[in-house]
């Protein structure tokens, strides 16, 4: 017999605390936070295979949900590792967090770690969903999500890739990468990882309160549009590039991907 969806949701709720006040012990030596979006990625894989085992639904639709939100996740995970935290300066919008904290910062880190793991709570509410369903067959718009969700996940490894690769020329310090998929937004890989949570919603839709599951996609939006994604990436980008970034603000779209609005002139990937 399955657990209940309290006891689901409750033990992955748990499980995530945990994690999150041990990155946060870790990050208080290393005075990174960025440890905290490894935490953030990892905890929603975590959620997915684990209601992909326990959750009592087909078992087909099991193991295609786990992989979904655990390939995804870990990938991300261990991409945002290496990136954000292994070997590198913390991240210029945490600094400014300290900044604008300037007091009591080991207790505020630890508050807002533990809100990634609510957060991550409720986001997985898709995989919770497709986990429980019960039906022995896969509809239309599970096989829908899932086709979206491979096109989204190779567009969101492209656009890390390339922007990857631009890091590391020496000639690229300092400037913008305008090349690949950074040609025709500004932020490629939100905008991927925005249709992955699509994806995973589409998923969840046919099965039971599936519309709930919408809410996911929902969230991931506005906290790209307007609290942690974009407008926090951006001020950065302006403090550390200037003019050069303000002019590829002028020329190349925020989010969906777009022809860019006049020929561009600044560093570009080969």
């Amino acid at each position: 017999m399955s657990p209940s969806w309290p006891h689901l949701i409750l033990g992955g709720g748990l499980g995530l605390a945990v994690l999150m006040l041990v990155l946060w012990l870790i990050h208080l030596p290393l005075r990174n936070a960025a440890l905290v979006d490894f935490g953030w990625a990892a905890g929603l894989a975590f959620l997915s295979i684990g209601y992909a085992f326990f959750g009592g639904g087909w078992w087909v639709r099991s193991v295609m949900i786990g992989t979904m939100g655990g390939v995804w996740g870990l990938r991300l995970a261990f991409y945002l590792l290496w990136n954000r935290v292994i070997g590198q300066p913390e991240e210029g919008r945490y600094r400014e967090l300290r900044q604008r904290w300037k007091t009591n910062l080991a207790a505020r880190f630890l508050v807002f770690f533990e809100i990634q793991a609510l957060l991550d709570v409720v986001l997985s509410i898709p995989f919770l969903l497709a986990a429980r369903n019960p039906e022995p067959r896969l509809s239309a718009l599970e096989w829908v999500g899932a086709g979206l969700w491979m096109v989204a996940l190779a567009g969101e490894i492209a656009a890390d890739a390339q922007l990857a690769a631009f890091k590391a020329r020496p000639e690229s310090k300092g400037h913008t990468c305008t090349g690949g998929l950074w040609r025709y937004s500004r932020h490629p890989n939100y905008f991927f990882e925005w249709l992955i949570w699509v994806s995973f919603a589409l998923f969840a839709l046919s099965a039971p309160y599936g519309y709930l599951g919408l809410i996911s996609p929902a969230l991931i939006l506005y906290f790209l549009l307007r609290v942690t994604g974009i407008p926090a990436t951006e001020e950065q980008a302006l403090r550390s590039r200037g003019e050069e970034y303000r002019r590829y603000q002028q020329t190349t779209s925020a989010f969906i991907p777009w022809f860019p609005r006049q020929p561009q002139n600044h560093l570009s990937e080969s």
